[in-house]
């Protein structure tokens, strides 16, 4: 009797999941996502499909990483590593698209930042 790992695992269920979504998809969203649907709309189909492709496959690897990350190390520093990873994103987003910042926004990135430095100085005192 084999038991699955974590990535295996979440990789039957991520299978499993799309062919189980296909008909409840189709129920609710009908044929809407025919190619002839799609270039009637203005799209592109290729560049569609091929987009549609490599962000399942950026996301399925970005789940797969995060799963072999959790293993490594502790759920409570894997959560924090996702709040700085999520502030890295807002920051660099903010700096690439030069979208303006509100306050609360700022005080919010500050918090959060405030936060993962506290977190990384109590960790080092707290003893093993």
């Amino acid at each position: 009797q084999d038991s699955l790992d974590n990535i295996t695992l979440f990789s039957v269920i991520t299978i499993m999941s799309f062919f189980i979504m296909i008909p409840i998809v189709l129920g609710l969203e009908g044929v809407k996502f025919t190619p002839a649907h799609l270039e009637g709309a203005g799209l592109n189909v290729k560049q569609v499909a091929t987009r549609s492709l490599l962000a399942a496959l950026c996301f399925h690897a970005y789940q797969q990483v995060s799963y072999m990350i959790l293993q490594r190390v502790s759920p409570v520093t894997h959560s924090v590593g996702n709040c700085v990873k999520r502030v890295v994103v807002i920051v660099t987003s903010v700096l690439f698209f030069r979208t303006p910042v509100s306050a609360v926004n700022s005080i919010g990135t500050g918090v959060a930042l405030a936060g993962v430095f506290l977190y990384s100085r109590v960790k080092r005192i707290k003893p093993k």
